[in-house]
């Protein structure tokens, strides 16, 4: 039996609002207290992040939902022949932040793009990798011949949650944030690093007529939840003893009084985790393919921070499996850290970067620190 070849034919990306500057991000959030955060210069010098979008004006009223966010990018994809989007076949969107419990992301989505009629449509639940799923769910219905016309998206709208109406009292630890800035992730790493916005790719069985197209070699997937705890969450307590209490078994005021609906990360379970077992399951991926890490000529890392950077780098040297500096291609400085989306709007950056030739490898990596799962997926251009 043979199958499809998928190439992703055409990006596109959508950002709402205009850029913000560190300088201007609490005249969005607000000030927890009235007061400005002691931790945020810290946090932001650690992180990298000059600028972001937010789907809010300045005093944090809401702009653009989710769902239209996404809806936006993927009708960039079809910006010179608006109509060609009626030969989508399936609509494959994945994110952290939906707009609501139910009905699913991509139903919002698809609501928002009536021209393409009814299609198939599929929503993968999750955070960080969310994105990366709704791409694999594409891929593999075009290379088993389902369908041969695809769009898939990765989004997030974080900024609402983030705002100083929706947090609880801080405690401003700001000299143990000074000797250990992993401690500033547990809150304000959240509130100053996450951004809004969408990205979009049109998947086909065959390249594009004109300009380049990357085919997809493999994406493979793994999770570590059968070996580690949960360590970002959100919709849920935490107990003592690592295990998760719904917001279903809680009352209404544990919900409000453990602030249940915002979200929260375990900043020591990140800091153990998230490289060692990223490095692990590449190791494990490449022996499998057969692969040569030595023929990547883009590594594209999903990096929450710029703080991993290095320690990324680090355990991959030590692991024999190092990749240049010089391959390393992120825009998290210009763009932020937009979760399920941030992998589709680094490919986007770099196809139209002008750098790309023919026959090049693209590596894409993307981690979820939920309870770490990983994606990661080879392209080639052509």
């Amino acid at each position: 039996m043979s199958f499809n070849e998928v190439y992703i034919t055409r990006t596109a990306s959508y950002f709402p609002n205009d850029p913000i500057s560190n300088e201007e991000m609490e005249e969005y959030l607000g000030k927890i207290n009235g007061k400005p955060s002691r931790s945020k210069a810290i946090v932001l010098r650690n992180n990298g992040i000059k600028r972001r979008f937010y789907a809010l004006k300045k005093g944090g009223a809401p702009t653009h939902t989710n769902a239209e966010l996404t809806a936006k990018a993927i009708k960039n994809l079809f910006e010179k022949n608006p109509a060609e989007i009626k030969s989508v076949e399936l609509l494959s969107c994945g994110t952290s932040s939906p707009d609501q419990i139910m009905p699913s992301h991509s139903i919002m989505v698809h609501g928002h793009l009536p021209e393409t009629g009814p299609i198939e449509v599929i929503s993968p639940a999750g955070n960080c990798c969310a994105g990366m799923h709704a791409l694999k769910y594409a891929f593999l219905s075009i290379k088993a011949g389902g369908v041969s016309t695809a769009v898939t998206a990765g989004s997030e709208r974080t900024s609402r949650l983030l705002t100083s109406d929706t947090f609880e009292d801080e405690a401003q630890k700001l000299s143990a944030l000074e000797e250990n800035p992993y401690i500033g992730f547990e809150k304000d790493f959240l509130r100053w690093m996450l951004s809004d916005g969408a990205g979009a790719f049109l998947l086909s069985n065959k390249p594009a007529a004109e300009g380049t197209s990357l085919r997809i070699e493999w994406i493979e997937a793994a999770s570590y939840a059968h070996q580690v705890e949960t360590c970002m969450y959100q919709g849920n307590h935490k107990e003592a003893d690592g295990t998760l209490r719904s917001y279903m078994d809680l009352t209404p005021d544990e919900i409000v009084g453990k602030s249940v609906m915002s979200m929260k990360q375990d900043v020591k379970l990140l800091d153990k985790h998230i490289v060692q077992l990223g490095y692990e399951n590449l190791r494990d991926i490449l022996a499998k393919k057969n692969f040569n890490i030595n023929e990547v000529d883009y590594f594209l890392p999903h990096l929450s921070s710029e703080l991993f950077r290095k320690k990324i780098a680090t355990t991959l040297e030590a692991g024999g499996i190092g990749i240049p500096a010089e391959k390393w291609y992120t825009n998290l400085s210009e763009v932020g850290n937009i979760g399920a989306g941030s992998v589709y709007l680094m490919v986007d950056g770099l196809l139209h970067s002008g750098k790309l030739q023919k026959g090049q490898k693209i590596l894409l990596m993307v981690p979820e620190s939920s309870r770490f799962s990983y994606v990661y997926a080879l392209l080639t251009v052509c």
